[in-house]
C-alpha cells in the first residue's frame, strides 16, 4: 500500500468515526500480507477489530458511569468460604437470562457474607454484556429522592434509577425508613416492575421488611412487585471482612 493511499485511508476512516482503524491501517495491511488474505478476509478483519475497540470502549465508559465501588468478578469470588452458597444460584444468574426477562435478584445474608461482591460482579457482567448499570445504597437513593422531592426535582431524578437496564440496590435494611421515605423506594420498585431488573442486597429476611419500611402494607405490595419475578440467594456464611480483619491480626500477632 502506497504512503498516499494510506493517507487517504485514514483519512476516510476519521471522517467515517472509525479511529481505530485510522490508527492501525498499516499494521492491519502488514498482517492481511502476511496471511495472503482475500478482500472479504480483510475486511471482516478491519470490522471485526474496530468492533472490538468499541465494545472494550463502551465497556469502560459503562462501568464509569455506574457508580458501582469497585469491579470484581466472579472469578474473585471464594466460594470455598461459603460452603452454604450453591455456587450453580450464582453461575445462573451470570447467565443474565433474568436481566434480559426484566425479573430481579436478590441477595440475602449477614454483614460481609459477600453479597455486595456477586452484586457487583453481576453487574460488570451485564455491563460487559452490553446493559446499562447504576449502582446505589438504599440510604442514598433515598437520601436524594427527598433531597429532589423537596426541590420540586422528583420526577427527573426518578429517572436516575428508572433509565439504567440494571439497577443494584445496596445494603437494604441497614437502616429503617419512615412511610414517606418507604413511598419513594415504592415508585422506583413499581415503575421498575417488568421494565428494568433490579439487584438488591440485605441483611434482613422478606418477613423483616416490615420494620425496614415502616408499614407492612406498604413492604407487602413493594415485595409483590420485587418478587413477582425474582432469583432469591440466600447467603448465611461468615463475614469476608472479619475473616480478613482476623488474618491481618495474627499475621501481627507471630510478627510481634
Amino acid at each position: 500500500m502506497s504512503e498516499l493511499t494510506g493517507t487517504c485511508i485514514r483519512t476516510t476512516a476519521d471522517k467515517l468515526g472509525l479511529p481505530h482503524l485510522a490508527e492501525t491501517i498499516n499494521e492491519f495491511t502488514r498482517r492481511a500480507d502476511e496471511a495472503k488474505m482475500g478482500y472479504l478476509d480483510f475486511l471482516d478483519l478491519v470490522l471485526s477489530e474496530e468492533l472490538a475497540v468499541r465494545d472494550d470502549r463502551r465497556f469502560r465508559q459503562g462501568l464509569r458511569t455506574s457508580k458501582l465501588p469497585h469491579h470484581k468478578t466472579l472469578d474473585e469470588y471464594d466460594f470455598a468460604f461459603q460452603p452454604d452458597l450453591d455456587p450453580r444460584k450464582v453461575k445462573d444468574l451470570a447467565t443474565l437470562s433474568f436481566i434480559e426477562a426484566k425479573a430481579n435478584a436478590a441477595l440475602l445474608g449477614p454483614p460481609g457474607a459477600g453479597k455486595t461482591h456477586i452484586a457487583v460482579a453481576l453487574a460488570v457482567a451485564a455491563c460487559r454484556a452490553g446493559y446499562s448499570i447504576y449502582f446505589t445504597t438504599l440510604d442514598d437513593m433515598v437520601r436524594n429522592l427527598k433531597t429532589a422531592e423537596a426541590t420540586g426535582r422528583l420526577v427527573n431524578k426518578l429517572g436516575t434509577y428508572l433509565r439504567p437496564s440494571v439497577l443494584v440496590v445496596d445494603e437494604v435494611g441497614y437502616q429503617p425508613l419512615e412511610r414517606a421515605e418507604a413511598n419513594l423506594v415504592f415508585q422506583v420498585i413499581s415503575k421498575r416492575y417488568e421494565k428494568g431488573s433490579i439487584i438488591l442486597t440485605s441483611n434482613k429476611t422478606f418477613s423483616e421488611w416490615g420494620q425496614v419500611f415502616g408499614d407492612e402494607v406498604l413492604a407487602t405490595a413493594i415485595l409483590d412487585r420485587l418478587l413477582h419475578h425474582c432469583a432469591v440467594v440466600s447467603i448465611n456464611g461468615n463475614s469476608y471482612r472479619l475473616k480478613n480483619r482476623l488474618q491481618a491480626i495474627e499475621r501481627d500477632t507471630d510478627v510481634a
